[in-house]
Protein backbone atom coordinates (compact mmCIF):
# COMPACT_ATOMS: atom_id res chain seq x y z
CA UNK A 1 0.00 0.00 0.00
CA UNK A 2 0.75 3.61 0.09
CA UNK A 3 2.64 5.25 2.80
CA UNK A 4 3.41 8.66 2.00
CA UNK A 5 3.83 11.36 -0.47
CA UNK A 6 7.35 11.46 -1.58
CA UNK A 7 7.61 14.95 -3.67
CA UNK A 8 5.81 17.84 -5.59
CA UNK A 9 7.52 19.62 -8.49
CA UNK A 10 7.83 22.78 -8.87
CA UNK A 11 9.43 24.85 -11.88
CA UNK A 12 12.00 27.75 -11.26
CA UNK A 13 14.00 29.72 -13.50
CA UNK A 14 17.43 29.41 -12.22
CA UNK A 15 18.08 26.64 -9.22
CA UNK A 16 20.37 27.83 -7.59
CA UNK A 17 18.75 31.43 -6.73
CA UNK A 18 15.49 28.77 -5.84
CA UNK A 19 17.80 26.77 -3.51
CA UNK A 20 19.07 30.39 -1.77
CA UNK A 21 15.47 31.17 -1.46
CA UNK A 22 14.02 27.70 0.47
CA UNK A 23 17.42 27.46 2.55
CA UNK A 24 18.49 30.88 3.27
CA UNK A 25 15.10 32.54 3.12
CA UNK A 26 12.61 29.77 4.68
CA UNK A 27 15.07 28.16 6.49
CA UNK A 28 14.67 24.76 5.03
CA UNK A 29 17.51 22.13 4.09
CA UNK A 30 18.87 20.74 0.68
CA UNK A 31 17.50 17.11 0.23
CA UNK A 32 19.51 15.94 -2.65
CA UNK A 33 21.48 17.61 -5.20
CA UNK A 34 22.79 15.32 -8.13
CA UNK A 35 23.40 15.22 -11.91
CA UNK A 36 20.16 14.08 -13.70
CA UNK A 37 21.00 13.38 -16.95
CA UNK A 38 22.01 16.47 -18.37
CA UNK A 39 19.88 18.05 -15.72
CA UNK A 40 20.17 18.96 -12.27
CA UNK A 41 17.69 16.84 -9.42
CA UNK A 42 17.45 19.59 -6.84
CA UNK A 43 14.78 18.87 -3.83
CA UNK A 44 14.58 20.94 -0.54
CA UNK A 45 12.76 20.20 2.79
CA UNK A 46 11.21 21.52 5.67
CA UNK A 47 13.24 20.51 8.79
CA UNK A 48 12.22 16.98 9.82
CA UNK A 49 10.04 16.18 6.96
CA UNK A 50 9.84 13.57 4.86
CA UNK A 51 8.35 15.23 2.14
CA UNK A 52 10.78 17.27 -0.56
CA UNK A 53 10.03 19.18 -2.88
CA UNK A 54 11.51 19.19 -6.55
CA UNK A 55 13.23 22.22 -7.92
CA UNK A 56 13.00 21.58 -11.75
CA UNK A 57 14.34 23.85 -14.39
CA UNK A 58 11.65 25.31 -16.30
CA UNK A 59 13.41 23.69 -19.77
CA UNK A 60 12.16 20.05 -17.97
CA UNK A 61 8.81 20.75 -19.75
CA UNK A 62 9.57 16.91 -21.60
CA UNK A 63 9.57 15.80 -18.14
CA UNK A 64 6.07 17.07 -17.65
CA UNK A 65 7.50 19.67 -15.00
CA UNK A 66 5.26 22.48 -14.32
CA UNK A 67 5.78 25.68 -16.07
CA UNK A 68 3.48 27.98 -15.13
CA UNK A 69 3.59 30.43 -12.55
CA UNK A 70 0.50 30.95 -9.93
CA UNK A 71 -0.84 28.15 -7.44
CA UNK A 72 1.00 25.36 -6.65
CA UNK A 73 -1.47 23.84 -4.41
CA UNK A 74 0.96 22.93 -2.06
CA UNK A 75 -0.05 23.46 1.30
CA UNK A 76 2.90 24.39 4.22
CA UNK A 77 1.71 24.08 7.98
CA UNK A 78 3.64 26.15 10.96
CA UNK A 79 2.50 25.95 14.84
CA UNK A 80 3.10 29.37 15.15
CA UNK A 81 1.86 31.37 12.06
CA UNK A 82 1.99 34.76 13.44
CA UNK A 83 5.69 34.00 13.88
CA UNK A 84 6.17 32.17 10.92
CA UNK A 85 5.02 35.12 8.83
CA UNK A 86 6.77 38.20 11.15
CA UNK A 87 10.05 36.28 10.43
CA UNK A 88 9.29 35.31 6.95
CA UNK A 89 8.35 39.16 5.90
CA UNK A 90 11.69 40.24 7.56
CA UNK A 91 12.92 38.63 5.27
CA UNK A 92 12.05 39.66 2.64
CA UNK A 93 9.36 36.77 1.53
CA UNK A 94 6.08 38.33 -0.17
CA UNK A 95 2.57 37.38 0.99
CA UNK A 96 -0.76 37.65 -0.83
CA UNK A 97 -2.33 39.34 2.19
CA UNK A 98 -2.00 39.47 5.84
CA UNK A 99 -2.59 36.70 8.26
CA UNK A 100 -6.43 35.80 8.81
CA UNK A 101 -9.22 33.63 10.38
CA UNK A 102 -10.31 31.12 7.66
CA UNK A 103 -13.95 30.18 7.19
CA UNK A 104 -13.06 27.32 8.79
CA UNK A 105 -10.98 28.64 11.62
CA UNK A 106 -7.62 28.18 10.86
CA UNK A 107 -5.33 30.79 10.50
CA UNK A 108 -3.69 30.48 6.89
CA UNK A 109 -2.29 33.10 4.44
CA UNK A 110 -0.63 32.57 1.15
CA UNK A 111 3.21 33.34 -0.07
CA UNK A 112 5.12 33.23 -3.27
CA UNK A 113 8.95 32.18 -3.87
CA UNK A 114 11.25 33.90 -6.69
CA UNK A 115 9.42 32.87 -9.28
CA UNK A 116 5.57 33.65 -8.60
CA UNK A 117 5.10 29.80 -7.19
CA UNK A 118 1.84 30.20 -4.97
CA UNK A 119 2.25 28.47 -1.37
CA UNK A 120 -0.58 28.07 1.39
CA UNK A 121 0.41 28.39 4.83
CA UNK A 122 -1.89 27.69 7.55
CA UNK A 123 -1.23 27.05 11.16
CA UNK A 124 -1.60 23.56 12.75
Amino acid sequence: MISHIYSATIAVSDQEKALGFYVETLGWEKAMDAPFGDRRWLTVSPPGSSMTLVLAGRDWADWNAPVAKGDTGITLVTPDIDAAYATLTGRGVVFKAPVTTLEWGQKGTWFNDLDDNEFFLVEG
